[in-house]
């Protein structure tokens, strides 16, 4: 990461998130020794994340809670993954016509995150799970994604992404896969053949909102012996259009502009 990070927000964070570890109140010594932190350091931190709402104190014992307004957050953020909840019937769908795995991601902070994933009749063994970051550059959802972000934001992902080798097809020149998104927004879709692991093969498409902002990916991923060319060319288009009927539940109208 090449931005210059606040110490005294990391710090913040880093106390807020103690409370993801540790289900309970905790003191100003518990958060200053988990975090070797002093405590007046600690204390400092804490009394402007009470005053806004973050944090709240048990007047009793003096330890600490989250307060609501992260839960107001929370309830914020959840409306994100009603993309979940509107995908969910459409990856149904195209796992009984396709038979085999389909995955749903949202894109944040440079990297993909699984959000659905439905196995068809012959699980894999892969690398994906809900929950699960993956990287941008060699997933055929990460390159859909991608490819549909304007230039200039290309160049910074691209720039601040470790371009790292999963297998010896991963396209690590930035130049050439810039030129590969280009071709992928062109075409409206992307594949990943064995760039993640060895004998997987997935096509994948992009998902948008009434913004015309891309905002996830849809793909499907079977092993490479059971997607060849035949397979390859009906898979595609059934992506594509479980794609765009999403995009258009989200409220998304028009095609994007071309790069």
């Amino acid at each position: 990461m090449t931005e210059r990070l606040i110490q005294s927000i990391e710090r913040a964070a880093d106390i807020l998130e103690l409370f993801l570890a540790y289900d309970q109140e905790l003191s100003v010594k518990d958060i200053s020794s988990k975090l070797g932190l002093s405590k007046s350091t600690v204390h400092g931190i804490i009394k402007t994340l009470e005053y806004r709402g973050y944090l709240q104190q048990n007047k009793d014992d003096l330890k600490y809670k989250l307060g609501l307004k992260l839960f107001e957050l929370g309830n914020r953020v959840s409306h994100q993954f009603d993309l979940g909840k509107i995908a969910r019937p459409i990856i149904k769908k195209l796992v009984d016509e396709l038979q085999e795995t389909v995955h749903l991601v949202v894109f944040e902070r440079g990297e993909v995150i699984y959000i659905e994933k439905l196995d068809g009749p012959r699980a894999l063994r892969i690398y994906s799970q809900v929950g699960k970051r993956a990287p941008i550059h060699c997933t055929g959802v990460g390159k859909a994604i991608l490819a549909f972000q304007e230039g200039e934001e290309i160049n910074r992902l691209l720039s601040n992404t470790n371009l790292e080798p999963y297998t010896e097809y991963t396209m690590t020149n930035k130049e050439e896969l810039i030129n590969h998104l280009h071709f992928i927004r062109e075409q409206g879709y992307s594949i990943d053949d064995e760039e993640i692991e060895l004998g997987l093969k997935c096509v994948a498409a992009p998902i948008f909102d009434h913004h015309q902002h891309v905002i996830g990916a849809i793909s499907c991923a079977a092993p490479k012996v059971r997607m060849d060319d035949v397979k390859l060319a009906e898979f595609i288009p059934r992506i594509q259009q479980a794609a765009e009927s999403i995009s258009q539940s989200m409220g998304y109208k028009t095609n994007p502009t071309l790069l």
